[in-house]
């Protein structure tokens, strides 16, 4: 049995079912679904999720607006679940701190990968078998921000900084591989654990977003280099500086 809390939000009751029966099969018991964003925000507000799956269309205001608000209350990992497939809607769920993106019609099996992904990122153990010792911490301190990969934390000028799961994923990537070129579909595979085709896109769109919560879309040399044609590489600051 997996632990993991994931709350279900759509408009359409035959699909939460199959949603619902197919995470169950995978040993997924702790489910909650809501069928509007207003009943979905309560519940949010009043329990802690690991992961959410969101529609994008729900019948009082639009899941776009409503992983806005979730995120005033929980990093958790959010998926959208829509019939929206043009890439203009995808990188604006990707914008606004969503995690991933399923377009239907879906096969349910896709779904759990997904989430089984997202869920291993996050640090849980889709094996509740296994037994494993604590990992040793990774503590990147570069002065200006210091990364704990342990507790998964990261400070900013001393300050704490919150950061998505995706955000994290990123500066934990860069941070493990100093100093070489990643093009964006390596970044894609890496991360999302997906082999990307088309998501260099989704790719420079949380890459946007970290650097402005790292500071590093101001003046001056940028610890997160975009070669232009080639891909990404981080450059960490030298301690003192």
């Amino acid at each position: 049995m997996n632990n993991e809390n994931i709350l279900l939000v759509d408009d359409e009751k035959g699909l939460l079912e199959l949603l619902e029966i197919t995470l169950r099969k995978e040993h997924f018991n702790h489910i909650t679904c809501a069928s509007t964003a207003t009943e979905a925000l309560e519940k949010i507000k009043n329990e802690d999720f690991d992961l959410l799956i969101l529609d994008v269309n729900l019948p009082d205001f639009s899941g776009f607006d409503l992983c806005q608000e979730v995120r005033r209350h929980t990093l958790a990992p959010i998926i959208f679940l829509t019939a929206r497939d043009s890439t203009f809607d995808k990188l604006s769920g990707l914008a606004i701190g969503g995690d991933d993106y399923i377009t239907k019609p879906f096969e349910p099996l896709e779904v759990i990968a997904r989430v089984k992904a997202l869920l291993r990122r996050q640090g849980y153990s889709m094996k509740q078998t296994e037994i494993k010792e604590p990992a040793q911490a990774d503590i990147y301190d570069y002065g200006r921000f210091v990364l704990n990969t342990q507790n998964g934390t990261l400070l900013i000028e001393g300050k704490p900084v919150e950061c998505t799961a995706k955000e994290y994923d990123l500066l934990v990537f860069f941070c493990k591989h100093p100093n070489r070129v990643f093009a964006a579909s390596q970044l894609y595979e890496a991360v999302w654990d997906s082999l990307g085709v088309g998501d260099d896109k989704a790719v420079t769109m949380q890459i946007s977003r970290l650097r402005k919560k790292i500071g590093d879309d101001g003046q001056g040399t940028q610890m997160i280099q975009n070669l232009r044609g080639i891909g990404y590489k981080f450059v960490p600051p030298v301690k003192g500086e």
